[in-house]
């Protein structure tokens, strides 16, 4: 265990990077939808949040989640510091809580007004591939970081579980966002337990009711739990359309626009 800890920034990079490449040739092999004229556009844009996002949170938080984990596990913080059970058992107890919030804190970026200007940033994007995963506000990043933060030191969970939970959620995030095709019986399948990117991309339809579904995280069941679950868009995938419609112009795929979103006109969604 302590090889994991002591290598899990490098193991973090690796996962993050590795996952860019996997998906993006999935994405070149095996597309779904055919790229549109503004890829360079949203691209160069989507990639320049996620740093911006990256600056702003490694200089507000001077720890992330396995540090967290890490100081929490020093003090007995959080309820698996004082309740002893199996290795095995708190993983997939401290897997299910978080993505059960997870599913939560998403579902209420679309449900409050205020959270939703700042949400409507990742779905202002135009299109739908790995760079979405990119598109959040730093204002989105900061209130996620927060709470996740906070749920670890409440739960108090051994560090390599945090630092797997962190791994899975990462590859899941790149996964479901990916712009390939999945053999249709394959991905029916799989979408039983895990978002799948046919899945996640009817959340991001132009429909509100579909825009208004499938929020789960990781864990496809919270949808289907919670009755927010849509398994087949209006229109084929390949037909959908992605985005706001009040904010198709290509102004709204570029970094000061992507900024400024949280404080353009209202839209309840």
């Amino acid at each position: 265990m302590e090889f994991w800890l002591q290598h899990s920034s490098g193991l973090l990079l690796i996962d993050y990077f590795g996952l860019i490449v996997g998906v993006s040739l999935l994405e070149c092999i095996f597309p779904l939808r055919k790229a549109s004229d503004v890829l360079s556009v949203r691209w160069l844009n989507n990639i320049g949040i996620t740093i911006v996002n990256f600056i702003v949170i490694r200089s507000i938080f001077p720890m992330l989640g396995v540090g967290m984990a890490m100081l929490s596990s020093q003090r007995g913080w959080g309820l698996f510091s004082r309740v002893q059970l199996p290795g095995w058992v708190e993983a997939i107890a401290v897997f299910l809580a978080l993505d059960l919030m997870a599913y939560a804190m998403h579902y209420m970026f679309h449900r409050s007004p205020l959270l939703w200007r700042i949400h409507r940033t990742h779905h202002t994007d135009q299109d739908f591939d790995f760079t979405t995963a990119f598109r959040f506000h730093p204002f989105e990043a900061i209130l996620t970081t927060v709470a996740n933060l906070a749920a670890i030191a409440m739960l108090g969970p051994r560090p390599v579980i945090v630092l797997a939970a962190q791994i899975l959620n990462t590859a899941q995030t790149f996964l479901e966002h990916g712009n390939y095709r999945m053999p249709v019986r394959f991905e029916r399948a799989l979408k039983l337990c895990f978002v799948t990117s046919g899945m996640h991309r009817i959340h991001h339809s132009s429909d509100n009711q579909e825009g208004r579904s499938n929020f789960s995280s990781v864990f496809s069941w919270w949808d289907r739990l919670f009755n927010t679950y849509i398994d087949q868009p209006k229109v084929p995938s390949k037909e959908m359309g992605i985005g706001i419609a009040e904010f198709q112009g290509r102004k709204h795929l570029t970094l000061p626009w992507i900024v400024a979103q949280p404080f353009l006109r209202k839209i309840i969604r």
